[in-house]
């Protein structure tokens, strides 16, 4: 998750649209498998699927990759695709050299959120006749295991952004996240949030759960009363009237999943002399045993 400078609403559909289509060509060099996606007006949020490092890329692969992004040479990637062809086929130490700059940017969260985040800041500034940062931060980032239930309860509460600001009453009409584009006919969005179910209306399950009318798209119970309630401290709300609210789990926790698999983590990135953090339930809601590798007691909500 990235935001904009000062949380300033900068993006309309046009913007909007350029950046959905650049996530997808920076996913395809990256080797990323996007799961789903949602691009607001001063924000955006992504579920990715991070292939291990040292993936075997063959040197056609590597050209075609290359290629997506860098379709003609620009003033910061001056060898086109053509040339990295032939300098890949001569073979050597320059062929070594060249595989090793172009893989090292591949299957890294970082390299790809640094990369399709510079593009855009490029080409924002460029049609806007602008300069200086776009974004007000690195990124936020939080580790989602790989369980079915973990996975699908991230990716809904990406795709609820537009309802919980109300710009749509149903995620499907909204063009700009992932649910939307593939209810839309959009094969490579389709594709990741089949990752979350057996099919779209599986999924759309979900993403309304029990409170909210499937007529109306509106929660029975307003996101304000909601909130409330989950304040109070009680465990009883449905899944699909939690994710209408803004939650601090999915942006400022470190690990989420089930508790063996955060303490494990956690585990594995403690820093030398403190403490790691513990995992604890994620409360509020129907979590079905979720944790969370960041406490937040006292204030839950973004």
């Amino acid at each position: 998750m990235s935001r904009t400078v000062n949380g300033e609403a900068l993006f309309g559909d046009r913007e909007r649209e350029v950046f959905r289509k650049m996530i997808w060509k920076v996913a395809d060099f990256s080797g990323v498998r996007v799961i789903t996606y949602a691009v607001m007006k001063n924000h955006f949020h992504l579920l990715v699927e991070v292939p291990p490092a040292g993936i075997e890329v063959s040197d056609e692969e590597l050209v075609r990759r290359y290629r997506v992004l860098y379709p003609k040479p620009t003033p910061w990637q001056p060898m086109c695709a053509d040339a990295l062809k032939k300098r890949l086929a001569v073979g050597g130490a320059e062929r070594d050299q060249s595989r090793a700059a172009i893989l090292k940017r591949m299957s890294d969260v970082s390299e790809f959120m640094k990369t399709l985040k510079q593009r855009f800041s490029l080409w924002f500034n460029a049609s806007k006749d602008r300069f200086g940062p776009l974004w007000a931060d690195r990124f936020k980032s939080v580790l989602v295991e790989g369980d079915y239930w973990a996975l699908r309860t991230v990716a809904a509460y990406i795709d609820l952004n537009p309802v919980r600001a109300g710009l749509v009453d149903d995620p499907k009409d909204y063009r700009f996240c992932g649910y939307g584009e593939a209810v839309g006919g959009g094969r490579a969005a389709r594709a990741g949030i089949m990752m979350l179910g057996r099919d779209l209306s599986d999924y759309r399950k979900t993403l309304f759960g029990a409170g909210v009318c499937e007529k109306t798209g509106r929660s029975s119970i307003h996101r304000d009363d909601a909130a409330k309630v989950l304040a109070e401290g009680r465990e009883d709300l449905p899944l699909g009237v939690v994710l209408r609210c803004r939650l601090k789990y999915m942006t400022d926790g470190i690990v989420l999943g089930r508790k063996d698999f955060v303490e494990s983590r956690l585990e594995a990135i403690k820093t030398r002399g403190k403490r790691p953090a513990r995992a604890r339930p994620m409360r509020g809601a129907q979590w079905r045993g979720l944790s969370i590798g960041r406490g937040m007691k006292k204030d839950l909500f973004s």
